[in-house]
């Protein structure tokens, strides 16, 4: 299977938007790997000359070429992968995640996060990043550990939904902010046009689940990345695998509702699975299943379920 790289610049980024229209910047065979360069960062965010951060050189190109409102994510792609059509899964199997660069940064917004009402100034912090350590340093002297992943990983939505935001999680993928989608787990797409056309961006230094505050180490990130297509699943949501646990996902402006579809999802995926009736498949989600919040920042928030490897299949 080849293996391609995909670089970001002015020409393979999309800033804030997801479009079935989009053209793929690269197209590769089932099975093939791609290493994609991701960044991150908008002009407001960015530390001022003389702090001692770095801005890696397509980063400041990408911020350089685009002088539109900064509404969204920057997303590397879309990669099409040959054979796949609408009713397909897209595998995309997370090999590896490595820092891009030196520091990220995190920041409060007002009317934003989990508590709009209780913070209504802009805070920002420039986190350094020792990427040989993998750790972060925070300003106030906590070194936390690194565990990145990319907030955004989707294919192009339905040709119906036309330009959305990346802001919002959808059927897709999208801001998903999963923290459990690292290197070693794999994320399972449904596909809604010829290619799927994959897109990526959003890379996550650290992130608690929730990222209450809107953001998480937000940083630069390259991902390297193995598509393998499923034909004909029928699968309608986003689901998940890491090396010890299965993942269902649910996504509403509801909390309540995601957890609902989370569950549904959960008990869709066991019933599969096995020979569970429905009813035995809720009961074991409620014997053995840990339902998280995934994200509650991003207009439509996040439930996923986790269920552990070798206790039912």
């Amino acid at each position: 299977m080849a293996v391609h790289t995909l670089r970001a610049s002015p020409d393979t980024t999309r800033i804030g938007v997801f479009d079935a229209r989009f053209p793929p910047v690269l197209t590769i065979a089932p099975g093939d790997t791609v290493e994609v360069e991701c960044i991150s960062g908008r002009p407001a965010v960015l530390p001022k000359e003389g702090s001692g951060f770095v801005l890696p050189p397509a980063l400041k190109a990408v911020v350089d070429a685009n002088r539109e409102p900064w509404l969204g994510h920057i997303m590397t792609g879309p990669i099409a992968v040959e054979g796949a059509e609408p009713g397909d899964t897209l595998e995309v199997a997370i090999e590896r995640i490595e820092p891009g660069a030196d520091w990220g940064y995190n920041v409060i917004a007002p009317l934003k996060g989990t508590l709009p009402e209780d913070f209504h100034e802009t805070h920002l912090m420039h986190i350094p990043v020792d990427r040989a350590r993998m750790t972060c340093k925070l300003p106030w002297g906590t070194e936390l550990k690194l565990a990145p992943f990319f907030g955004v990983m989707g294919v192009a939505p339905p040709p119906a939904f036309d330009t959305i935001t990346s802001i919002a999680p959808r059927i897709h993928g999208g801001n998903l902010d999963n923290k459990e989608l690292q290197a070693g787990s794999s994320l399972f797409l449904p596909v809604h046009v010829p290619g799927a056309n994959f897109s990526v961006g959003d890379g996550h230094g650290v992130q608690g689940d929730g990222e209450v505050c809107v953001s998480a180490l937000e940083m630069c990130l390259t991902g390297t990345f193995t598509f393998r297509l499923h034909k004909k699943t029928g699968q309608a949501m986003p689901r998940a695998e890491t090396p010890t646990h299965y993942i269902s996902m649910g996504i509403n402006e509801d909390l309540d509702q995601a957890m609902k579809q989370a569950v549904r999802e959960m008990i869709g995926f066991i019933c599969g699975r096995t020979n569970l009736s429905r009813e035995q498949a809720y009961a074991f989600c409620s014997l053995a299943v840990d339902f998280h919040v995934t994200q509650t920042v991003n207009g439509e928030k996040g439930v996923h379920g986790l269920l552990p490897k070798g206790v039912l299949f």
